[in-house]
């Protein structure tokens, strides 16, 4: 009786394995991501203007691919593989809704402050933003989270229709 079971168990696996794969595959990025034909000194104070009309305050800029350039040398072959022209990042704020996730999940506080990634490469910039609801899918802060995270999107999208060639 457990040899007919044991010999359809296999199929059963892969079948499972299949199923889920492509349910892992059909669901949401955990990344927000835009491009734009138009060149980072023109995108980023677009994109840095419509998050301070949000409310969302800049507090940090980093210039990274700067930073890397320090280590052109030092990484030879293995520096800037994919021929980035530009890496910056800004990290932002909004303290009613950092008191607002507090409130509802202390630990959610670890998303503060938010941050996105701005790169270019052959005169297109895009923007990159960690989706904060796919780390707090189970967090009580969940529904502000999710406000928070679509007004960021929202705010991208403003600045780099701004920044796109007309």
């Amino acid at each position: 009786m457990l040899k007919p079971i044991l010999r359809f168990l296999p199929r059963i696996f892969v079948v499972f394995f299949l199923l889920t794969g492509s349910y892992l595959q059909a669901s949401e990025s955990t990344i927000y991501k835009q491009t734009v034909n138009a060149p980072m000194k023109r995108v980023y104070p677009g994109v840095y203007n419509a998050l301070e009309k949000a409310k969302f305050y800049v507090v940090f800029e980093p210039m990274i691919s700067q930073n890397l350039k320090r280590f052109s040398e030092k990484w030879g072959e293995d520096y800037n593989k994919s021929k980035l022209s530009g890496i910056r990042s800004m990290v932002f704020c909004n303290g009613w809704y950092a008191n607002a996730v507090s409130n509802a999940d202390p630990d959610m506080l670890a998303l503060c402050p938010l941050r996105i990634g701005l790169y270019e490469k052959q005169g297109k910039t895009t923007v990159v933003f960690a989706k904060p609801t796919v780390i707090a899918a189970e967090s009580a802060a969940i529904s502000v989270l999710k406000e928070i995270e679509t007004k960021v999107i929202t705010a991208i999208k403003a600045g780099m229709k701004n920044s796109a060639p007309k």
